[in-house]
């Protein structure tokens, strides 16, 4: 469109375009053709495209939504390309969830793997860094599970697609605190052990002496366990 063609207020180019109003009817069609195009491959691609994405299906996805977005309101662009588009990538999805189902390494590498975040109550730092997750975030996830303290926790994983996984301890042992350290009325309701545990990461004080390092993360705070 050329600078001179824009003029203020006209009306059918703001919201027809520069195509003859029939077109409207037309994008009626190529839409309801499209929606059921993108609910086909989806049905194809199996029940996970409903549930939260992996890697895979999110590439297949944006893949697909990238290919049939134009079709619907371009009159220049026909619909058979998006189908073409639609059948390649529902086979390389289908390739590679048949090549990663019976090929563990080619499965790591496609939908990754879980790392452990917290072991017998102790985050683990170097999950952690490996991660991008804080220590913030991951209090904040075990807060809303109910959790008080990590004394409660025997494992704490990230899963592959992102979600995190809990197993709760059997007998549940004194541990740092999961609260805000803002919300003193709560910490004080909480009752504290005679033991030392890291303030950064839970680690045990086995010597009970407040000038040591954490083994696990080399910090020198220090604060009395919650049960």
């Amino acid at each position: 469109m050329k600078p001179e063609d824009i003029r203020p207020w006209d009306w059918q180019r703001i919201m027809i375009g520069e195509v003859p109003p029939v077109f409207l009817l037309e994008v009626v069609l190529r839409m309801a053709f499209v929606y059921l195009l993108l609910m086909l491959s989806m049905r194809m691609l199996g029940k996970r495209m409903a549930a939260q994405l992996t890697r895979n299906e999110l590439s297949a996805m944006v893949s697909l939504a990238a290919a049939i977005g134009s079709p619907i309101i371009s009159p220049d662009r026909g619909l058979l390309p998006p189908v073409v588009i639609v059948i390649v990538v529902v086979s390389i999805s289908r390739l590679i969830a048949y090549i990663s189902s019976v090929n563990q390494k080619i499965e790591s590498i496609t939908q990754g793997t879980l790392d452990t975040l917290i072991s017998d109550s102790v985050m683990n730092m170097e999950s952690m860094v490996k991660t991008r997750l804080t220590r913030e975030r991951i209090m904040a996830q075990l807060r809303c599970e109910s959790i008080l303290h990590l004394g409660e926790i025997k494992r704490l994983y990230l899963e592959a697609n992102g979600n995190f996984s809990m197993i709760r301890s059997d007998n549940p042992q004194p541990g740092l605190a999961v609260i805000p350290d803002g919300d003193l009325e709560f910490l004080h309701q909480l009752r504290k052990e005679n033991i030392l545990v890291c303030h950064v990461c839970g680690q045990k004080n086995r010597s009970q002496n407040a000038g040591e390092r954490c083994s696990n993360c080399n910090h020198t705070a220090w604060v009395n366990a919650v049960l």
